[in-house]
C-alpha cells in the first residue's frame, strides 16, 4: 500500500545519544536538546501525528545503530506509522527492523552506494523502503551530509523510483534546521520527476511553507524544529493543508 493518500505533517525525533535533538545544517555540533524520545513521540501522537519520522543521527554520521534502545521504546509506546533512517547499512538491518515493528526505513547512504539494496529489502517487504535522497547546492550527498555524489536529485529519485522505493524522501540541505523558510521550485523538481509520493524536508518555518509543500507536489512533509520551537502547532500545520 502505498503511504501518504493525503498530504501529511510529520513529526520528526531526531536521535543523538538518546537524545531528541536538532541540528542547524547537518553539523553535529549545533545540535538543540528537546529530550526523551518517547516523551516526544506520545507527544505528537495525542496531537494528532499519524507517522512519526525517526533519525539515528549517530548512525548517519557512523554507520552503526547508536539509538537502537530507543527506537525500540518509541515502537513500543506508540500506534501509528513510524519510519526510522540513519545508521541503516544492509539487508539485514532493513528487514530485521520491519520484522520487529517499523513501517517503513529510510535509506540514504547505502541506496546510494549500493542502489540494488532497494529492490532486494522490496521484494520481501513491499511498500517498505523510503530512499533518502539529500541536496547539497543542487547535488545528492551522503555520509551525513559530508559527501557529494555528482547526481542531480530528480535524476536520483527517478532512478530509486525504479527499483522499488516507496516513497522519496528529499531533503534540502542548504535550508535544513535554519527556519528560513522552503524552496517550493526544488521541491517541485524531485516530486515532478516521480509518481511515487515524495516527503519533503528541511526549512520549514510556517504553515505558509506546509503550504507550500503541497502545492510543489509533496505527498508529506516532515517538520523538526519549527514544531519543537513552537512556531506553530501540529494542529495548525494540519489544517493549514485540509
Amino acid at each position: 500500500m502505498t503511504p501518504f493518500p493525503e498530504f501529511e505533517v510529520i513529526p520528526a525525533v531526531d536521535m543523538q545519544d538518546g537524545q531528541v535533538v536538532q541540528l542547524v545544517g547537518g553539523e553535529r555540533d549545533t545540535a538543540t536538546q528537546y529530550g526523551d524520545p518517547v516523551a516526544a513521540a506520545r507527544r505528537w501522537v495525542e496531537a494528532g501525528a499519524e507517522t512519526l519520522h525517526l533519525v539515528d543521527l549517530d548512525g548517519a554520521f557512523e554507520g552503526e545503530r547508536e539509538n537502537a534502545a530507543a527506537v525500540d521504546a518509541v515502537l513500543d509506546a506508540v500506534d501509528v506509522d513510524v519510519q526510522l533512517g540513519g545508521g541503516i547499512r544492509t539487508v539485514e538491518d532493513a528487514t530485521g527492523l520491519l520484522d520487529r515493528g517499523l513501517d517503513r526505513v529510510v535509506l540514504g547512504t547505502a541506496a546510494v552506494e549500493t542502489p540494488e539494496i532497494v529492490a532486494e529489502i522490496s521484494e520481501t517487504h513491499p511498500d517498505s523502503v523510503v530512499v533518502s535522497l539529500d541536496a547539497k547546492g543542487g547535488e545528492v550527498v551522503v555520509s551525513g551530509w559530508t559527501e557529494g555524489t555528482g547526481l542531480a536529485p530528480a535524476e536520483a529519485a527517478t532512478r530509486y523510483e525504479e527499483t522499488g522505493a516507496c516513497a522519496i524522501l528529499f531533503t534540502d540541505v542548504d535550508v535544513e534546521g535554519q527556519k528560513a523558510g522552503v524552496r517550493e521550485d526544488v521541491i517541485a523538481e524531485v516530486a515532478d520527476a516521480v509518481d511515487i509520493p515524495v516527503i519533503a524536508s528541511g526549512g520549514v518555518a510556517s504553515v505558509d511553507d506546509v503550504r507550500a509543500c503541497k502545492a510543489a507536489g509533496a505527498a508529506a512533509v516532515v517538520v523538526g524544529t519549527a514544531l519543537y520551537e513552537g512556531a506553530f502547532t501540529l494542529a495548525e500545520a494540519q489544517r493549514a493543508v485540509e
